[in-house]
C-alpha cells in the first residue's frame, strides 16, 4: 500500500466542497493524504474549472477507472442517492454528516459498503475540534448527575437539511461520545412558522439513568453557539475549557483519517466503535423525530 494512490472526486462545491478541493490540492507533507489525488469535481452548476481542478460529469466520475473514492459534500437530502451511486460503482465514499436522513437507509448503505468491501466514512469534524478534545479530557472519569447541551443557530431550509435531529446530529454525537450510550425518554418541538423559529427539546438518559437535555434552537439572526451545563458529583462545568487553535484544519484532519482507512491503517476495533456510534446516533435521531411528530396525546 506504500505507493498506492487513490484517485478522488469531490461532489458538490458548497463551503465544505470547496474546503475539500483546497485540502486535496494541498495535502499535508508526509501525511496519509498524500495518497489521494484529485481528478475533478462534480456539480449541478457549471463552473468550468476551480483552481486548476476540472469539472467532470457525474457519469464520468462513476465510470472512471482512475477514480477510486468520492468526497460527497452535497446537501443532506441528496446524500443517500449519491452514496448509493458511488458504492454501486465500486468507489469508496467520504460523506459529510448526516450520512442519511433515515436510520433504515443508513444501515442499508453501511451494509452495502461492507458487501462491496468499500470504505464508507462519515465526516465528524465536531469531534476533532480542540474545544471538544479539551472538553472530553475535562469530563473523563467524572460522575454525571445531569447535563444540558444547548445549540443555537440561524435558520435552515429543512427541505434540504432534514429534520433538526438529523441536521443537528453533531450535538448527539458529542453527548454519546462523552457519556456513552443514551436512550430517548421524550422529545418535543416548537415551531413558529411566521417567525421562522424552531426549538427542539430532547430528554435523554445515560445507561445509569442520569438525565441529559439537548436543545436545538434556530431562528433569524441567532448566533451560532453551544452552551453547556454538565453537573458532576464533583461540581458543574458551565464553560468550555480554554483550548489552543489547532495547527491542522478540521477537514484536513478528517481527510487524513479517511486516507488512513483506505490504506488499511485503522484498527478493526476503532472501525467497529465508529460504526456503532454513527449508526446509534442516526437510530436516536430517527426516534427523536418520531417523538416530535406524534400528535399531542390528549389526556382525559
Amino acid at each position: 500500500q506504500i505507493n498506492k494512490m487513490f484517485g478522488t472526486v469531490v461532489v458538490g462545491v458548497g463551503i465544505a466542497g470547496l474546503a475539500r478541493i483546497r485540502d486535496l490540492m494541498n495535502p499535508m507533507p508526509s501525511s496519509p493524504s498524500e495518497h489521494l489525488k484529485l481528478f475533478g469535481f462534480v456539480s449541478r452548476r457549471s463552473f468550468g474549472n476551480i483552481n486548476e481542478v476540472k469539472q467532470i460529469s457525474l457519469e464520468d466520475a462513476l465510470r472512471s477507472k482512475e477514480i477510486h473514492a468520492a468526497f460527497i459534500s452535497t446537501e443532506n437530502r441528496s446524500h443517500e442517492e449519491t452514496i448509493r451511486m458511488f458504492l454501486e460503482a465500486g468507489k469508496h465514499v467520504l460523506v459529510e454528516y448526516p450520512m442519511a436522513l433515515s436510520a433504515k437507509v443508513a444501515h442499508e448503505l453501511w451494509e452495502m459498503a461492507e458487501q462491496k468491501d468499500k470504505v464508507l466514512h462519515v465526516e465528524h469534524i465536531e469531534l476533532l475540534t480542540e474545544e471538544y478534545k479539551q472538553l472530553k479530557k475535562e469530563v473523563a472519569g467524572k460522575d454525571l448527575v445531569k447535563g444540558t447541551l444547548h445549540f443555537t443557530g440561524s435558520v435552515l431550509d429543512e427541505n434540504k437539511t432534514g429534520f433538526p435531529a438529523f441536521s443537528g446530529i453533531a450535538r448527539l454525537t458529542w453527548l454519546i461520545d462523552l457519556f456513552g450510550d443514551l436512550t430517548v425518554t421524550s422529545a418535543t418541538r416548537e415551531k413558529q412558522k411566521d417567525k421562522n423559529y424552531s426549538r427542539m427539546t430532547v430528554h435523554l438518559q445515560t445507561a445509569n439513568k442520569k438525565p441529559l437535555t439537548w436543545i436545538e434552537e434556530r431562528g433569524p439572526g441567532m448566533r451560532r453557539e453551544k452552551k453547556i451545563n454538565f453537573c458532576f458529583t464533583s461540581g458543574c462545568l458551565e464553560n468550555f475549557p480554554q483550548a489552543p487553535r489547532s495547527a491542522v484544519g478540521l477537514f484536513m484532519q478528517d481527510q487524513n483519517l479517511f486516507a488512513k482507512k483506505l490504506l488499511g491503517q485503522v484498527s478493526k476495533e476503532e472501525l467497529a466503535a465508529e460504526k456503532w456510534r454513527i449508526l446509534r446516533c442516526l437510530d436516536l435521531a430517527e426516534e427523536i423525530q418520531q417523538h416530535c411528530e406524534q400528535p399531542e396525546k390528549i389526556c382525559s
